[in-house]
């Protein structure tokens, strides 16, 4: 199981679930800024047909290209079958953003042979580690 900063450094391609259009939001604050330090941000999003500048996907499933991440934006209760699309559609990595905790979760990726990370932030942890992909 890879480390948050090591999920991170792997990465470069993030499919957000729960990506949000209100700049007031965490879910849009926090993968704008991955974008801005070189990660593509893919926004899951049934609401939207675009954020961040990048097509918005209704699902995981939609999505026809490989992600390296899915990071989530839902409640613990909507996490479980988060994960179990992630897993469906490949995922090597789950990362349920700062307050969201899920065992069945856990469960589920550790079954799909999926690195998992719960209740940590994408920022906090790139900026720990002063990660960026830009050249």
């Amino acid at each position: 199981m890879r480390t948050a900063q090591q999920l991170l450094a792997d990465s470069a391609v993030i499919a957000v679930v729960g990506a949000s259009r209100d700049p007031g939001k965490a879910a849009h604050r926090v993968p704008a800024q991955m974008q801005r330090y070189g990660w593509r941000i893919i926004p899951v999003n049934p609401t939207v047909d675009e954020l961040f500048g990048e097509r918005a996907y209704p699902s995981l499933a939609d999505i026809a290209h490989p992600v390296d991440l899915v990071n989530v934006f839902r409640p613990a209760r909507d996490a479980v079958e988060v994960v179990r699309q992630a897993a469906a559609i490949g995922a090597p990595a789950v990362w349920l953003q700062l307050g969201i905790v899920s065992a069945e979760a856990r469960r589920i990726a550790e079954a799909a042979g999926m690195d998992y990370v719960e209740d940590r932030c994408l920022i906090v942890e790139r900026a720990a580690a002063g990660l960026s992909r830009l050249p």
